[in-house]
């Protein structure tokens, strides 16, 4: 089911949907044609029934513009009250000590069973924000990509498409504070990280299911005379590569780099990177109106996670701002203590409607649906942050295509945009039924097709892990 298939050994397959989301919208008998490489060659609307017959809603697979793939794993182990109150800052304490335990064969283990999770739930892309490079001395591995090749085969063996993005990591604070002992499995020299880069770069060129880029950690853990070096050394090696860097998380991060620059951090990074569409900024939840503006009028993505924005207390994005000046958006599983795009669509809008106590907060056309409209969004801005050609079925994307249970109880009697605010807004349960990742089938009926071999490699993980 997920063997890779050339052009020149197979032919085109024409499937035949109902109902299909693209990009003008929901229209009927949509025929579907797909390349033997995976890539979308025809979509036609008002054709006939002829091709193999889609079971179910067609819509595009979400990107997951954002994950921490090994946090899976410590999901809910930080959830004890401690003696002061507990806030970002105590919780990563708690992800020091874990990941200090976890080898190569976990971090592979982890992120296929992630994977699957993430695909029977309606994801079909990941862009892994990858900062575990070193075992757990803080020295390097005999390969220093061993790491990165485990993201790169879990990615494979689930079916997921992947935007790998190697972390920069070398401070513990503004001003090139020295990494603290429990970092140590994050420190590469600047020239180490890009080589790293590089040669993943050569390993995967021509998959159209891999794509390389950069991430700068934070403005706290990166200083800029590095940062302006690992973009000009990214830029070199793919000048459309995407880079996405944590920003304006906390208070915490705001207070400290009001400190040591006297701007905000989206203020800085704005003023001081050559932040433009090829960028992701993650999170900004400390961001004020004017930031706002100016970030949507750079072109580049927020990464936004509201799961793991609240889960480790971070505060509420400014939507409605960011949205009003026109700014691109797109959703993150982080720390995956959730692994649906329902999840983080629903608590962005929810959040909204808890701090204003007002509802259907991110559409402002009246009549216009909330669900349909985040899911939209959603698809276009996850699709520019992985650098990959995804988010719509279209000529020329990928084959990237889950499909809705028409049938399922909280989707019975809906269609259109209508179906996807039942699915965002009220649905218990999972409708999500099949699940095509660049032509491929990889879940069918529920069931991932290696789901069993998969969590049997993740339980013993853990069980070592949780020891």
């Amino acid at each position: 089911m997920l063997d890779s298939v050339s052009e020149s050994t197979a032919t085109r397959t024409r499937y035949f949907a109902a109902s299909a989301l693209l990009p003008q919208g929901f229209a009927r008998d949509v025929a579907i044609e797909v390349d033997g490489a995976g890539d979308i060659a025809e979509v036609r609307a008002g054709a006939s029934g002829d091709g193999v017959t889609l079971r179910g809603v067609a819509i595009p697979g979400m990107p997951n513009l954002h994950s921490h793939a090994f946090q899976r794993a410590m999901a809910g182990l930080a959830e004890r009250a401690g003696p002061e109150g507990d806030d970002f800052w105590s919780w990563r304490e708690i992800m020091y000590r874990f990941l200090a335990r976890l080898g190569p064969d976990d971090v592979e283990a982890v992120a296929a069973q992630l994977y699957v999770e993430l695909l029977k739930q309606g994801y079909t892309a990941v862009a892994e924000f990858h900062y575990l490079h070193n075992d757990p001395s803080g020295g390097p591995y005999a390969d220093p990509a061993e790491l990165a090749h485990r993201i790169a085969a879990a990615a494979a063996s689930s079916g997921i498409g992947l935007t790998l993005l190697p972390v920069l990591y070398q401070a513990s604070q503004f001003g090139g504070a020295p990494p603290t002992g429990g970092q140590r499995r994050f420190v590469l020299e600047t020239d180490a990280l890009m080589a790293l880069i590089a040669g993943l770069t050569r390993r995967h060129a021509g998959s159209r299911q891999i794509r390389l880029g950069l991430a700068p950690h934070s403005l706290r853990a990166v200083a800029p005379d590095a940062l302006h070096e690992s973009v000009a050394a990214m830029r070199a090696i793919d000048p459309n590569a995407p880079i996405h860097i944590h920003l304006a998380e906390q208070v915490k991060e705001l207070e400290d780099c009001l400190a040591w620059s006297g701007r905000r951090p989206v203020e800085w990074a704005l003023e001081n990177l050559p932040v433009d569409a090829r960028w992701c900024l993650v999170h900004c939840t400390q961001s004020s109106a004017s930031e706002l503006r100016a970030l949507a009028a750079s072109r580049a993505v927020v990464g936004l996670c509201p799961t793991t924005e609240a889960n480790l207390g971070d505060g509420v994005f400014p939507l409605r701002t960011y949205l009003e000046a026109g700014g691109t958006l797109g959703i993150g599983g982080d720390a995956n203590v959730a692994t649906s795009p329902v999840e983080e669509l629903r608590w962005l809008e929810y959040g909204q409607r808890l701090v204003t106590r007002r509802r259907n907060l991110s559409e402002r056309e009246r009549g216009a649906s909330t669900g349909a409209g985040l899911y939209r969004r959603a698809l276009a801005g996850g699709a520019q942050a992985s650098g990959r050609d995804i988010g719509a079925i279209a000529p020329g994307r990928r084959a990237d295509i889950v499909l809705l249970d028409s049938d399922h109880a909280a989707l019975f009697g809906r269609s259109a945009d209508a179906l996807l605010d039942a699915w965002i807004f009220t649905a218990s349960g999972n409708p999500v039924r099949d699940v095509m990742v660049g032509g491929q089938w990889v879940v069918e009926d529920g069931v991932h097709c290696r789901e069993q071999a998969i969590a049997a490699a993740y339980r013993r993980a853990l069980t070592r892990l949780l020891a």
